[in-house]
């Protein structure tokens, strides 16, 4: 690509929302440069679920198939790159990659997802997406009426098991130390057959990421299908902090109804500014924002 190519819009990250908003421009006939990473925070999750049409399929299945189907869109270009610095430049945003190189454009899109931060226990992260779950609605019905347990204490751990108890009768809730849950949600759990147990976590036993038992201190061991965990996370890098975006409560970017940031010309869409972490509405926001980029370019030129 030359170097004084100045694509309309700049996408960054070309996971489900950067593709879908990629698709969404190229077919409104932009210039859009997606620039990716390679590293997207679903990796290692075997199957994803609950995507009309394409329940089930992997999500390396996904986005080769999203990728394949925007090479019929000559105006869109796809290059594995990670962009570590983002300015504005007069009327311009000018992106400089880790690998060296400078992008222009005249909108971005951020679509960075989120990186999450998985904490130190051993067999955690290797079981991430697989066997220890955040959303049941994503993998909820493949281990329904089986052993299930959630992580968690407090406030969010009795609404989290109040949601898993759903999915399953035999559901045991891990406090990870002493419990913080008050008398009413104790009684409320133990009503619904939810077995609290405060034994802080040791280590997440697995074959491959399938986990089968967790450790718990004082030499507990409790067989399980699947474990429910809602863990910090971040955004990653600092992209959305250099253009000056405004962020929220949670430590998402701060977006209105259309994917527009506090910064004019700077949009984004996907899991680094929606709470709700699903595929389906990932790409909603992609096709969302990648419209309404598509308009704000209109106004200006018409």
């Amino acid at each position: 690509m030359k170097t004084d190519f100045v694509a309309d819009v700049v996408i960054i990250g070309g996971s489900t929302a950067g593709l879908s908003a990629a698709l969404t421009l190229g077919r409104a006939m932009r210039r859009v440069v997606v620039l990716d990473g390679g590293q997207p925070c679903n990796r290692q999750t075997p199957h994803s679920h609950n995507f009309f049409t394409r329940d089930g399929e992997t999500p390396a299945q996904l986005l080769a198939l999203g990728r394949a189907q925007l090479q019929a869109y000559p105006t869109v270009h796809l290059q594995t790159a990670t962009v570590t610095q983002a300015a504005r430049k007069d009327d311009l945003f000018q992106l400089t990659t880790a690998e060296g190189q400078t992008f222009w454009g005249r909108r971005v899109l951020l679509a960075t997802g989120v990186h999450d931060q998985l904490p130190p226990v051993p067999g955690f992260a290797e079981s991430w997406g697989i066997s220890v779950l955040h959303c049941p609605y994503c993998h909820g019905y493949e281990v329904s009426g089986q052993a299930l347990g959630v992580l968690g204490n407090g406030d969010m751990g009795f609404e989290f098991a109040r949601l898993i108890r759903h999915w399953t009768p035999d559901l045991q809730l891990f406090t990870n130390g002493p419990s913080t849950l008050s008398a009413a949600q104790v009684t409320q759990l133990v009503a619904h057959g939810v077995r609290i147990v405060e034994a802080p976590l040791i280590e997440i036993e697995h074959s491959k990421g399938q986990l089968h038992h967790l450790r718990l201190a004082g030499e507990l061991r409790r067989q399980l299908t699947a474990l429910y965990a809602r863990v910090p996370f971040v955004l990653p890098g600092t992209l959305a902090q250099q253009l000056g975006c405004e962020l929220t409560e949670q430590g998402l970017i701060r977006v209105n109804e259309v994917g527009q940031t506090s910064v004019p010309g700077v949009s984004a869409a996907g899991d680094n500014s929606i709470p709700m972490r699903q595929l389906a509405l990932a790409a909603a926001n992609g096709s969302k924002a990648g419209a309404f980029l598509n308009n704000e370019l209109i106004e200006k030129e018409f």
